[in-house]
């Protein structure tokens, strides 16, 4: 399944899937980035938009770290997503992998 939402970065879409979507909170992190290649972390490359997802996920009650993912082991990750969305993100290591949690009952259909 693939998902289009061209012009909107990962930020602003992150915010509205997590209004939807609980991560799962038996992982150690539910949210996953790719790890930066060697060459770029010796050339000290910078990656503010994690700072942004953090922060986001934070305000979401997910109090774990970002997990950074070898670059080729998150390729494969990806590979086995259920939905990948495709953004007008344009931030180096901007791809973000999240895993869902369990959605819990509604009141009225604990009641039920």
């Amino acid at each position: 399944m693939e998902i289009r939402a061209d012009g909107l970065g990962i930020p602003q879409l992150l915010e509205a899937v997590l209004k939807l979507l609980p991560l799962d909170t038996y992982v150690e992190s539910p949210a996953a980035v790719m790890e930066l290649v060697p060459s770029d972390k010796e050339r000290g490359l910078q990656t503010p938009v994690w700072t942004e997802y953090e922060s986001i996920l934070l305000r979401a009650g997910c109090s774990s770290a970002l997990a950074k993912v070898e670059r080729f082991a998150f390729y494969e990750r990806a590979k086995k997503a259920f939905a990948v969305v495709a953004t007008g993100e344009t931030a180096l290591y901007g791809n973000l992998i999240l895993k869902k949690g369990v959605l819990a009952l509604s009141p009225l259909l604990e009641a039920w």
